[in-house]
C-alpha cells in the first residue's frame, strides 16, 4: 500500500487508527503518540552479488544500487529512531565476479555490515553447492531461515532455522522463510539431499504457530517462490490467498519491480501485503507498520525506495 492510499484509508476511518487520534502529518514523524508503536521493515531480494553500483555504461541502471548507497539509505532510516527489521528474500549469491572469486564471503560480510536481521535461501544460493553455502555461513551474523527446505540429511542440518521471533518492547514479529522447488532449477549435485516441502502447508502451519503459540502480533514471510505466474504454480499471490495468519509477504525470484505493494485477501478475507523490489539492489522495500496499544490489528504504509 503506497502512502497516498494509506492516508486516504486512514481519513475514511477504515483502518486501525483514526485521523482524530493520529494526525496525517504525523505519519512520517518519529514523535508518535505513546499509544502508537511503529516498526519499519526494510527488505531486499535477488541482489545477486551486486556489491558495487551498476557501471556507468549508458545502461538504464547505471550508477544505481551498490552496498554503500544501500547502507547510507538504511542508516538514514534507522536514524528516524523507530525499530527497524532488515530482511532479504534470497538469491544474495551469484551475478558478479565477487561470487566467482570469493564464493559468497563478500556478500554475507556485506549483509552483516549492513545489519541484516534474517534472510531466506534462494535457488542461486546453492550455486556454490550446499557445502559451499554451509562453509560461508560463519560470515553471516544473521540467521538463514527456511520452513519448507528439509536439510535433515545435509550439512545444513541445525544450521537453518524455520522461523525467528523478534521482540520490540511488547510487540512480537514472527519471521519465516520459503524456498522454491529446486528440482529443474538447480542440479541435484549442488543441493544434494535437501527435500522440498509443500510451501502452502508449511506456511500455514508456521504462521499459525507464530500467531497462536508464540503470540506474534505480526507475521512476515520471506518468500523465494516468485510474485505471480500465468500457469498454476504456487506464488506469493496464490500463497497469500490460500493461507491465514500471514500479514506481509516479501518476495523474490521473479525480479518483479512493483510500484506499489499488492493487497491480497486471505482465506479469512483479511488483507495480506505482498511486495517485491526487483533485483540487483536497485530498490529497497520499506513497510512502516503501526500498532495501537491494547487494540488488535495494525496498518501499513509501503514504499519502494530507489537506491
Amino acid at each position: 500500500m503506497i502512502r497516498r492510499d494509506f492516508l486516504q484509508r486512514m481519513a475514511s476511518g477504515g483502518m486501525l487508527l483514526s485521523a482524530g487520534k493520529f494526525p496525517m502529518h504525523a505519519l512520517g514523524n518519529s514523535a508518535l503518540p505513546p499509544e502508537i508503536k511503529k516498526i519499519t521493515i526494510l527488505h531486499t531480494n535477488d541482489v545477486h552479488s551486486r556489491i558495487d553500483p551498476f557501471p556507468m555504461d549508458g545502461g538504464r541502471n547505471e550508477g544505481r544500487g551498490g552496498v554503500v548507497r544501500r547502507g547510507a539509505l538504511i542508516d538514514s532510516i534507522r536514524r528516524e529512531g523507530n525499530p527497524v527489521l532488515l530482511l532479504d528474500a534470497g538469491d544474495f549469491f551469484q551475478g558478479t565476479p565477487y561470487f566467482n572469486l570469493f564464493g559468497g564471503e563478500i556478500e554475507l560480510k556485506a549483509m552483516s555490515a549492513l545489519g541484516y536481521d534474517a534472510a531466506t535461501i534462494g535457488n542461486h544460493d546453492f550455486d556454490g553447492g550446499i557445502d559451499g553455502l554451509a562453509n560461508q555461513m560463519h560470515n553471516a551474523n544473521f540467521p538463514l531461515i527456511s520452513s519448507n527446505y528439509d536439510f535433515s540429511d545435509t550439512v545444513l542440518h541445525d544450521k537453518v532455522k524455520p522461523f525467528k521471533v523478534f521482540t520490540f518492547e511488547e510487540i512480537k514479529v514472527g519471521v519465516f522463510g520459503l524456498g522454491i522447488e529446486l528440482r529443474g532449477l538447480v542440479p541435484q549435485t549442488l543441493y544434494k539431499a535437501t527435500r522440498y516441502l509443500d510451501p502452502v502447508k508449511h506456511a500455514a502451519d508456521t504462521a499459525k504457530f507464530l500467531r497462536k503459540e508464540m503470540g506474534c502480533q505480526y507475521v512476515v514471510c520471506m518468500s523465494h517462490l516468485g510474485f505471480k505466474y500465468q500457469e498454476e504454480k504456487i506464488s506469493d499471490v496464490s500463497l497469500a490467498s490460500l493461507t491465514n495468519d500471514i500479514d506481509l509477504i516479501i518476495g523474490g525470484h521473479t525480479h518483479t519491480f512493483l510500484r506499489d505493494a499488492e493487497l491480497v485477501p486471505n482465506q479469512d478475507k483479511s488483507q495480506v501485503v505482498v511486495n517485491q523490489v526487483g533485483w540487483g539492489g536497485i530498490r529497497l522495500g520499506r513497510i512502516d507498520v503501526f500498532f495501537e496499544k491494547n487494540r488488535p490489528g495494525r496498518c501499513e504504509a509501503c514504499q519502494n525506495l530507489k537506491v
